[in-house]
């Protein structure tokens, strides 16, 4: 089958050997896979390994085949893959043992993926193949943060440093769903834009002054992926005892703060990563009853994936990047 993988020093799109159903496991065909930031992080990470390995870990598409024992879906369901495994029921953190699709089992970038049936869910009637490809890791690390972790209440402020995201155009969604007051920051002013038409009452210039654009704002939750570039910016805007969600670190990892002003300020701080089954299942219904849809934008197909990774790597998308594995729209 053909596929997008990462084998010694090299990512290159090639034919590989067609997985085999095992017991307990689904084959599905494959029809979109979407693009995330991790993807772009396990060559590195992996090394000079020679094993060929498939990247991607969101993924949707058919059924073609079941092993013994699955009874819950049958040839021709339409599915989308739940990218985080062995995490079932919500918990404080992950369990002993939790993966992400994509390493060390091969993930969704190819036309077909055999995975264990109770890590995939049934494909949401009203998303287009796109949107439901693109749906599960940044949908899932977004509901977590948000509600899990950040709490967040109607009426209360949350500010997202970086609009642009896969997972922010989620948490502007959500947020307003439920009622929140969205604010959110970018360096683009189309993405500002873009921002603003999803639902975000207030775009700011990441580059202006924080404190002096939001001091009217009571802002109760920060949500950041950036890391150091903004995580200091973003204690000075919160409100005394506000909370702070981290999930990523798209500038570097180790942060330098002033601990005196953070336990005087009494703000919490959480990590976050992903979420289980038991979440995702909740946000799926969430979505179903707000009709939330991802935003894609854009497509590339298969053969193309080493220019998506380019295009991510440059930050040029607002929302999801998805891969078509049959060529084409297919919605």
């Amino acid at each position: 089958m053909k596929a997008f993988v990462h084998q010694g020093d090299t990512i290159a799109f090639r034919e590989i050997k067609e997985p085999v159903t095992g017991k307990g496991m689904v084959k599905i065909k494959l029809k979109v896979a979407g693009l995330n930031h991790r993807d772009l992080n396990i060559p590195k990470r992996r090394g000079s390994q020679s094993e060929p390995l498939v990247l991607g870990s969101d993924g949707a598409g058919t059924i073609v085949e079941t092993g013994a024992g699955v009874t819950a879906f049958e040839e021709g369901d339409e599915v989308i893959l739940n990218p985080g495994l062995g995490w079932y029921h919500n918990s404080d953190a992950p369990p002993a043992g939790f993966e992400i699709l994509g390493m060390p089992d091969d993930g969704t970038f190819a036309e077909y993926i055999v995975i264990a049936a109770d890590h995939v869910e049934k494909k949401p009637a009203f998303l287009t193949w796109e949107e439901a490809g693109v749906l599960a890791l940044s949908g899932l690390t977004g509901y977590r943060a948000l509600v899990t972790k950040g709490n967040i209440q109607p009426g209360q402020t949350l500010f997202i440093p970086g609009a642009g995201s896969g997972v922010a155009t989620f948490l502007i969604q959500f947020a307003k769903a439920m009622g929140a007051r969205v604010i959110v920051s970018s360096r683009s002013e189309k993405k500002r834009e873009k921002a603003r038409e999803l639902g975000a009452d207030k775009a700011i210039d990441t580059n202006s002054d924080w404190q002096e654009v939001l001091a009217e704002e009571q802002i109760d939750l920060v949500i950041d992926s950036v890391g150091r570039a903004t995580f200091n910016r973003s204690l000075d805007i919160l409100k005394k005892g506000g909370r702070l969600v981290s999930f990523g670190a798209t500038t570097e990892d180790e942060i330098t703060i002033n601990i005196r002003k953070f336990f005087y300020g009494q703000y919490q701080l959480f990590g976050s990563t992903m979420g289980s089954r038991e979440e995702l299942r909740a946000m799926l219904q969430f979505m179903e009853e707000h009709k939330i849809r991802p935003v894609v934008g854009k497509i590339f197909d298969l053969e193309e994936t080493s220019a998506a990774f380019n295009y991510l790597l440059e930050a040029k998308q607002f929302g999801k990047v998805a891969l078509s594995i049959e060529g084409g729209n297919i919605s």
